[in-house]
């Protein structure tokens, strides 16, 4: 506690001062891990494919992209839960859509035994309404991270993942579309979480007197007109 206190910042927000203390830093460190983990992950698993495209007809690379999968999905949860969001109702939607895509891949990788989850999809595009899920949270993310620190590569990435889904689900994109796709999400992917890792800490934070503000309005100590006075 008395580290904490030390390395404690105090800044001004729209609605008073707030207090940066080592805690948060470390939250934003776990977010930025996770987001590397994340980025490395699909990364890996996307070059076995792109290094063969018909490399998922191998079982044993199969298992390997399931196993990275898990991985991801994993270290995706740990980033929504550590990422700093104003509108509570977005947050719990990301981890809700992440939560939804996590149970339907366990339970399809269940249904697929023997075969390996990433097999699966690849021969069952439905299953993607399932697992969707995960990255319709991931697109979220990057949506968030666009509209707050204008990324040139979250810009692109939030339609390039679910256009790569959507293509594969519906059958309408050949097999060269979907490389190229994959190859600019993973690349892209990784230059996001390669850049977040050498952001400065406090903009991940955010203004914390918005979200006391905002907290103090839920449980009813101000009223909304009293921020528009104060802004």
């Amino acid at each position: 506690m008395q580290s904490d206190a030390m390395h404690s910042e105090v800044y001004q927000g729209q609605f008073g001062e707030f207090t940066i203390s080592g805690g948060d830093r470390r939250g934003v460190i776990v977010y930025r891990a996770a987001l590397m983990v994340a980025a490395l992950s699909f990364a890996i698993s996307s070059g076995l494919v792109l290094w063969q495209p018909q490399s998922l007809s191998s079982i044993q690379i199969a298992w390997t992209i399931t196993g990275l999968f898990g991985l991801f999905s994993v270290a995706m949860g740990v980033a929504l839960w550590t990422i700093h969001i104003y509108m509570r109702p977005l947050h719990r939607a990301l981890q809700v859509l992440w939560g939804i895509g996590t149970v339907s891949a366990i339970a399809l990788a269940a249904t697929s035994l023997p075969n390996p989850l990433a097999l699966a999809v690849f021969q069952q595009p439905l299953m993607v309404l399932g697992i969707g899920f995960t990255f319709a949270a991931l697109t979220g993310l990057f949506v968030k991270e666009a509209f707050c620190f204008n990324r040139l590569e979250t810009k692109a990435l939030a339609p390039v993942v679910p256009l790569l889904l959507l293509g594969h689900l519906l059958g309408f994109m050949p097999l060269q579309g979907k490389v190229v796709l994959l190859a600019i999400w993973a690349s892209l992917f990784l230059v996001f979480a390669v850049r977040k890792a050498f952001q400065a800490i406090p903009p991940d934070i955010g203004d914390k007197s918005v979200f006391d503000y905002l907290a103090k309005v839920r449980s009813g100590e101000i009223s909304p007109e009293a921020g528009q006075a104060v802004s």
